[in-house]
């Protein structure tokens, strides 16, 4: 039996995903808003199926 684990992406990846800056992830963190992470010594890792729920949480349905 295989346990499949979500791939942790660093801070340009999902940067380069969502289509905003680095810059703005580290304000995102400072403030202690925006997409959960995960601190390994310095480094901070973004769980790949965390920042899909939190692209999927902030969708805005157009108004009919």
């Amino acid at each position: 039996m295989t346990e499949q684990y979500d791939r942790l992406l660093n801070q340009k990846e999902v940067a380069e995903w969502l289509g905003m800056s680095e810059a703005w992830l580290e304000q995102c963190r400072f403030r202690g808003i925006g997409i959960p992470y995960i601190k390994i010594g310095r480094a901070c890792r973004y769980k790949k199926s965390e920042v899909q729920r939190w692209i999927d949480d902030h969708i805005v349905a157009a108004g009919i």
